[in-house]
């Protein structure tokens, strides 16, 4: 029993590194996107459509590294393709036009979907093997990898250039892959599933908890990309303090991410969904109707507080659907989830024209009513210790 519970905290902390990795390698790419666009000179229309193919290239892999977990397990998925996305920044770096920059993005963001799939999934069996919550906590050593990412990223590309801080990157990564794999849990796919032919599934569930991760991923996506926008344009703030709108949310998202595994545990999934879903919609609502730049910036504090665990939970329920393989539903999930932060920014932008950003988080503040009524679905995520 104790070596079972140590294999378990082993594969535990693993996982987590590879939650770590996949967000360094992702916020490495924010940095690395204004000196591409140097480098080859491109407008921003064409750094648009480059950054699109991004989001093109997760959701086409996606579902492919969800068939190769419900058949060769999350294991076998996730070393896959953490092998591959490793090296992915050098070969932006090394791209010498618009179009083979365009063909290494989209490649990086399939095998950047591809791990996402597969680590979620990995996640998933240690949280079954060990009865309790852990994604929470994983997605926050996301953050933490994206944060380091991002806030390292710039400096080194200044200080070191294009290329030597992508090869950086990758060593690091390679360096924390070469220590997480040999402790991965090797989960193995369920005979019901390994040789069923790959379709979609017919079972409405998982489509509902996609949904579910839809309306809930969209809000992050709106805060992460209009919220400095809506603070200096219609808030009057100065351009240094409308940079904390996202800065407040990602904060507070990051923290209770890390607290939310033992939340979830003590209240149940499908109660910490509903009061999760319940503080988001007050702190958009409060950011929407806000006097001032900083009751906004509050408001998006109090959003992330909210927003932090609802999308973990989602995943854990999608991992879980019974009668399914759990690539399979989680894939359906991330996919749709996913679909939200690529298709909203410019939906927002469009509508902001229109109307207003204030009138958009009041919206996007009933948007989680939707989460909120389907919030039953997230049942599925729930570890009942002891039997």
């Amino acid at each position: 029993m104790a070596r079972t519970g140590l294999v378990g905290i082993k594969a535990r902390w693993a996982v987590s590194a590879l939650f770590f990795c996949n967000g360094l390698l992702v916020g490495s790419w924010a940095p690395k996107l204004p000196a591409l666009m140097a480098r080859l000179g491109i407008t921003e229309q064409v750094a648009g459509l480059i950054v699109l193919a991004l989001g093109v290239g997760s959701i086409c892999m996606m579902p492919v590294f969800g068939a190769l977990v419900a058949r060769r397990g999350s294991a076998h998925a996730v070393r896959l393709a953490a092998m591959l996305a490793t090296p992915s920044l050098i070969w932006i770096s090394l791209a010498p036009g618009p179009w083979w920059a365009a063909a290494a993005v989209l490649a990086f963001g399939g095998l950047i979907g591809a791990m996402d799939v597969a680590m979620n999934a990995n996640a998933v069996a240690v949280e079954r093997a060990r009865r309790r919550a852990i994604m929470s906590s994983c997605h926050g050593f996301w953050s933490l990898g994206g944060l380091a990412g991002a806030g390292a990223g710039g400096v080194a590309i200044q200080a070191l250039g294009e290329l030597t801080h992508a090869v950086i990157v990758t060593l690091i990564v390679a360096g924390i892959l070469v220590l997480a794999f040999p402790l991965l849990l090797r989960d193995k796919p369920s005979a019901d599933h390994r040789h069923e032919p790959l379709r979609l599934p017919r079972t409405p569930l998982p489509y509902l908890i996609g949904v579910m991760a839809l309306a809930s991923m969209i809000p992050e996506g709106a805060i992460l990309d209009w919220a400095a926008v809506y603070l200096q344009r219609e808030m009057g703030a100065s351009l240094a303090l409308a940079g904390w709108g996202f800065a407040a949310c990602a904060g507070t998202m990051a923290v209770m991410r890390f607290l939310g595994d033992g939340i979830r545990g003590r209240f149940g999934a499908v109660r910490t969904l509903r009061a999760s879903t319940g503080i988001a919609m007050a702190g958009l609502a409060l950011a929407a109707l806000a006097p001032s730049p900083l009751t906004a910036i509050a408001g998006f504090a109090l959003a992330g507080i909210g927003i932090a665990n609802m999308v973990p939970i989602a995943f854990s329920a999608a991992g879980n659907v019974p009668g399914l393989a759990h690539g399979v539903g989680l894939s359906v999930v991330t996919t749709m989830g996913y679909s939200g932060i690529l298709l909203a920014p410019g939906t927002i932008g469009f509508l902001a024209e229109r109307t207003s950003f204030s009138v958009i988080y009041a919206g996007l503040s009933l948007l989680l009513l939707v989460p909120l009524l389907l919030s039953r679905l997230a049942r599925t995520a729930d570890f009942h210790q002891g039997g």
